[in-house]
């Protein structure tokens, strides 16, 4: 894969539930991460005393960061009212000439900062609330 221009990686949320997903405006830095929990099943019997792990086993779960400035006053209400209501609804990562990953996230973190000279900004943290789908990029 050839090099990406960072600005294309793009966090959306349906906007009202009804699948209408909308770019988060104003993110100028935005970061997925998967993980997988492992299953250590070593035992007395492990070849050479080496780890052995359980396959298809443990936790996955996924998580999106992102910071920004206020931009649209839509989607920082969506965001605002997600983190307060709890609600969880899809979000799709655009990953540029990969794919698509979709599925439910919760916000799980909304932080605010300005200082006197310069713009306010916010951060956002997400963590997966279920199943994720990933689409590959035609």
């Amino acid at each position: 894969m050839a090099a990406q221009n960072g600005k294309d990686l793009l966090v959306k949320v349906d906007m009202m539930g009804d699948g209408t997903f909308v770019t988060v405006a104003g993110l100028r830095a935005t970061r997925i991460s998967f993980n997988a929990e492992s299953v250590d099943v070593t035992s007395l019997e492990s070849q050479g005393g080496w780890r052995e792990l359980l396959a298809g086993a443990g936790v996955k779960s996924a998580s999106i960061s992102g910071s920004g400035v206020f931009k649209d006053a839509d989607t920082d209400e969506r965001a605002r009212q997600l983190f307060f209501d709890g609600e969880i609804p899809e979000f799709q990562v655009v990953i540029p000439d990969f794919g698509v990953v979709e599925g439910p996230f919760q916000v799980t973190a909304l932080d605010y900062a300005g200082s006197h000279n310069g713009e306010a900004t916010y951060e956002l943290a997400l963590a997966s609330a279920g199943a994720l789908s990933f689409t590959a990029a035609a």
